[in-house]
């Protein structure tokens, strides 16, 4: 199947670094349940059809309920239960007035209904007639709807929910009772027109004996109606039940292979039966793939891989003989990920692939947050990674295991799914993933390396390679104009390439830099012939050591790199396997660890210039159908005026980056303001500076808020007894008798401050604001991150 490498089987393209495929017959068991909790038995059917709403950006939309826009007014427990009440013994008092003939025309509707001959004088029905049933009819009518007029006046249902429901089963049950018990009382004295209803109704005979037996068995049955009803609303048999499970429990130890009831689903929409497939005619394929789902062969990373081949298919529909083929030969390991992986070898977070998210926390359910957003659970995607995000927080508050981690993983099984391209930076022993779960590793100063990294990017363009050079050589030197330096470079790496057939190693390009005789004369015998390569290079050489040349500093950053620890590092011969940037076009896992404890100044240099490379090859894919993301595990002394601007552009490229930093310090003072303003998504961890959370507090601006001034105003008396009755209050009280004046208005107050971003994130929180690629915004949010007690 022809898919320009995105779903070969063996690549061998230059640019893309396999690792050995392995047999994709049985992917490893994920340690959680698609978009479940660990501890569950994977389902795909059920994760597959579980509903997805459209949601704001942020939103786990995996099962995800809408709330309510705004908060429901909520009236305090002590007047609702003074209402209810009230609304009882006046629902009681009407009640009492009926039954005893205090409220005339009260049956009037009866009597207009029905004939005079049924009733006798004073009112009661005549034996034999229909109003025998017609009576207690038209009363239970009457007492139902007293009940239930009264019961919405009181808000009986709410005072039951929140007084006794809310307090326990135990106490619902008990609540229950005496109602009972009273209801069965009404209903023995008559009170309540239940037995006289059911009476009406029987089939009485000329028997004595069996007439009586007839009416005692009818009040049985009433009673244990009556006890029955009251049970199930005091709960009982969610008690019973509660009670019951333990035992039940050891009886289905064994027995838990059975599925748990998930959507309703029909045979035409279901999407384990691959409708899309059979609508095209591949009712086969679709059939061998319904079967390796129903087999457990299937698991999400396969669902979505396939799916991602199917869209492709319906893009060119030539592809879809070979995607046929593929399926029926691999079933589930169909159109598998260059490396023959079908899974990562452990996961560390809750990821759901259909909706391409991973969960990091839960909105916290208080007044910080807006009320649609309390209590739901916090979710990134690519729509919203796309703006780029940018977290700052000080050491150990977890910037690495639940924000980093969780997003290099969900990418990298994007990547598996054909999705994404991820790139993941960070020092050597980062807990950024175990090996397995990346293509290409590359290990800076690590002579056991398997992999190098490519110094000019990928890149033939000699002006090309020396921009990028010069971004991450001098761009966080003061005083020194890039461009210039930039030119430097160019002066010599297209004269080196024009005589050598590729870039300069490091040694080499130090040598150049330096304006070593002998390395200059060879290159210029070497271009013997080329006048115009000869002309940049005596360009160079009169510029050497000129005032405001760059070449000596530009010296001192590869001298940094030329270093014992990094030999056989930024090949050029051909002779290692150089990671290049230009592989953004396929779906790699990448993981560079860079040797941040013995070459600080090293590492920090080698990240801009991934930083600077990732930029341009990003802007430069002819395919952006991958989600190109770069993550930063410590972004310190890693961003330029140059490479903040490239950040911003990622946007219209489909790539993001993420960046962490312990401070906003380790930024230059002058890109701190445009770096919060290129990124959409921004996070403050819990325990950052006051001088941190003014540059939060004003990317995030301000917000309307009503606010409510209350005064206090003693009152003084003028009457002698309002006095006397005054003075004891305040003898009783101890406070001075006064009126509150209430003033309500509308007041502009920051989303967030310095002080609360400082002082008010609890440990294992953060505040999170985000953007998507498509403009929807959402406010700053308290989040509590996963792992979080």
């Amino acid at each position: 199947m022809d898919t320009e490498g995105t779903y070969d089987g063996q690549a061998t393209r230059a640019g893309h670094v396999p690792r050995p495929a392995r047999s994709p017959e049985h992917p490893p068991k994920p340690r959680h349940a698609p978009g479940g909790a660990p501890g569950q038995t994977p389902d795909l059917a059920d994760w597959i059809s579980t509903p997805r709403p459209a949601a704001e950006p942020g939103v786990w939309r995996y099962g995800h309920t809408p709330r309510a826009a705004a908060e429901a007014e909520r009236t305090p427990d002590r007047a609702l239960a003074s209402g209810a009440f009230i609304s009882f013994l006046a629902c009681v008092l009407v009640w009492s007035l009926m039954r005893n003939t205090y409220i005339p025309f009260w049956d009037a509707p009866l009597n207009l209904f029905t004939p005079d001959s049924w009733y006798s004088a004073n009112g009661e029905p005549v034996m034999g007639t229909g109003g025998m049933r017609a009576k207690p009819i038209y009363e239970l009518l009457f007492v139902s709807a007293l009940l239930y007029g009264f019961g919405r006046l009181g808000s009986w249902r709410t005072a039951w929910q929140r007084l006794v429901v809310a307090r326990g089963p135990w106490a619902q049950a008990l609540a229950v009772v005496p109602a009972a018990w009273v209801t069965l009382l009404l209903v023995d004295n008559h009170q309540l027109p239940i037995r006289q209803l059911v009476f009406a109704f029987l089939p009485y005979t000329g028997d004595p004996v069996a007439n009586l037996a007839l009416d005692n068995t009818a009040k049985t049955v009433i009673d244990v109606a009556v006890v029955v009803v009251f049970a199930w609303l005091g709960g009982a048999f969610r008690l019973l039940r509660r009670l019951r499970a333990p035992r039940a429990g050891d009886a289905r130890e064994g027995s838990r292979t059975a599925p748990a009831e998930g959507p309703v689903r029909t045979q035409a929409d279901d999407p384990v039966r691959w409708p899309q497939l059979r609508g095209a005619g591949l009712a086969e394929v679709a059939d061998r793939l319904e079967g390796e789902a129903g087999g457990g062969r299937m698991n999400d990373v396969d669902y979505a891989r396939i799916q991602r081949a199917w869209d492709s298919v319906r893009v060119d529909p030539s592809r879809m003989r070979a995607f046929a083929d593929s399926v029926r030969d691999k079933g589930a390991g169909a159109c598998v990920h260059p490396s023959g992986d079908r899974d990562l070898p452990v996961r560390a977070a809750r990821h759901d692939l259909l909706a391409r998210q991973v969960l990091l926390g839960t909105v916290e359910d208080g007044v910080r947050n807006p009320y649609a957003r309390r209590g739901t659970s916090l979710a990134l995607d690519p729509d919203v990674l796309g703006t780029s995000l940018l977290a700052v927080g000080p050491s150990g508050t977890g910037k690495t295991q639940r924000l980093v981690r969780p997003v290099v993983e969900s990418l990298a099984l994007q990547a598996l799914a054909g999705q994404a391209a991820v790139v993941a930076v960070g020092a050597a022993g980062a807990q950024l993933g175990p090996d397995a779960a990346y293509d290409v590793v590359v290990r800076i100063g690590d002579p056991g390396s398997v992999y190098d990294l490519d110094l000019y990017g990928g890149t033939t363009d000699p002006d090309e390679a020396a921009t990028l050079l010069a971004e991450a050589f001098v761009g966080d030197v003061p005083g020194i104009d890039v461009r210039r330096a930039a030119t430097a470079l160019a002066q010599l790496l297209g004269p080196f390439r024009a005589a050598h057939g590729r870039f300069p190693a490091v040694p080499e390009l130090r040598e150049l830099l330096d304006g070593l005789p002998t390395a200059l004369d060879a290159l210029r015998r070497e271009l013997d012939g080329q006048p115009a390569m000869l002309r940049e290079l005596d360009a160079r050489t009169r510029q050497h050591g000129a005032h405001g040349d760059p070449g000596p500093a530009l010296a001192d950053r590869v001298a940094l790199l030329d270093r014992p620890a990094f030999a056989g590092f930024f090949d050029t011969t051909g002779q290692g396997r150089p990671f290049s940037l230009r592989a953004l076009e396929h779906p790699i896992r990448v993981r560079v660890d860079l040797p941040e404890r013995g070459h600080a100044d090293a590492s920090r240099m080698l990240a801009r210039l991934l930083l600077a490379q990732f930029n341009a090859a990003a802007a430069a894919r002819a395919d952006r159908s991958l989600f190109a993301f770069l993550a930063f595990d410590d972004a310190s002394h890693t961003l330029t005026a140059e490479t903040v601007r490239g950040v911003q552009r990622l946007r219209s490229a489909h790539a993001g980056v993420l960046l962490t930093l312990r401070t906003l310090d380790d930024v230059p003072e002058a890109l701190r303001t445009p770096l919060l303003g290129a990124v959409g998504c921004r996070m403050a961890f819990a325990g950052v500076t006051t001088w941190d959370g003014k540059r939060f507090a004003e990317a995030w601006g301000t917000e309307w808020v009503e606010t409510r001034d209350v005064t206090h105003r003693t009152v003084f008396a003028d009457q002698p007894l309002t006095r006397a009755i005054h003075a004891f209050r305040k003898l009783v009280t101890g406070k001075a008798v006064t009126t509150d004046a209430v003033t309500v208005r509308q007041v502009e107050r920051e989303r967030w401050s310095a002080s609360d971003l400082a002082h008010a994130v609890p440990p294992g929180h953060a505040v999170l604001s985000l953007t998507s690629v498509s403009g929807e915004r959402a406010a700053p949010l308290l989040v509590r991150l996963a792992g979080t007690a």
